[in-house]
C-alpha cells in the first residue's frame, strides 16, 4: 500500500505551530495541530481507510460500469461499436456516473463529517504554503492520460475483433 501511505503522509507536516495535519478537499489553507503521536496514528489509519475506499469504489464502479455498458451496447443491438463510438462511450459514462457517483457522494459527505471527530476547531492553524501540490496535480494528471491511453487501446482492441 505505498501509494496510499503516500498520500497519507503528505497530510502531515512540519510547521511552526508542531506537527499539523492538512486535510484534502480544504479550500482554505488551513491545517491542525497534531497534539500527540497516538493522535496522529489514529488519524493516518482513518486517512488510510478513507483513501483505500476512494480507489475501491473509483476501480470497482469503472470495472462494473465496463462490464454494464458493454452488456447494454451488445444486448439492444446498437450496430458495430466502431460505428458508434460516441455512444458506446457516452454509455460507459452514463453508468459509471450512476454507479460511482452515489457512494462517492455519500463517502465524501462521510469524510467531512468524521474529521470532527479526530480535530478541533480550537487548534486550526494557518500553514504555510501547499508543499508538493504541484508535483501532485503533474502526477494526477499523467495518471488521467495514462489511465485515458488504457482505456482507448481497450476499446479499439474490442472494436478490431468485430
Amino acid at each position: 500500500m505505498g501509494l496510499v501511505d503516500s498520500l497519507v503522509g503528505k497530510s502531515f507536516r512540519d510547521e511552526k505551530a508542531g506537527r499539523v495535519v492538512v486535510f484534502s478537499g480544504d479550500r482554505r489553507n488551513r491545517g491542525y495541530v497534531v497534539k500527540s503521536d497516538a493522535e496522529e496514528l489514529k488519524i493516518r489509519s482513518f486517512l488510510k481507510m478513507f483513501y483505500a475506499a476512494h480507489f475501491s469504489i473509483l476501480l470497482l464502479g469503472m470495472l462494473v460500469a465496463n462490464a454494464w455498458s458493454t452488456f447494454i451496447i451488445h444486448i439492444h443491438a446498437f450496430g458495430r461499436p466502431d460505428a458508434h463510438l460516441l455512444r458506446t462511450v457516452g454509455i460507459f459514462l452514463a453508468v459509471y456516473s450512476l454507479l460511482v457517483g452515489a457512494p462517492y457522494f455519500l463517502l465524501w459527505r462521510s469524510y467531512k463529517k468524521a474529521l470532527l471527530n479526530f480535530v478541533s476547531v480550537q487548534d486550526e492553524v494557518l500553514v504555510s504554503g501547499r508543499s508538493g501540490e504541484r508535483k501532485s496535480w503533474i502526477v494526477s494528471l499523467w495518471l488521467v492520460a495514462f489511465g485515458a491511453l488504457i482505456l482507448l487501446g481497450a476499446i479499439f482492441y474490442l472494436v478490431g475483433r468485430k
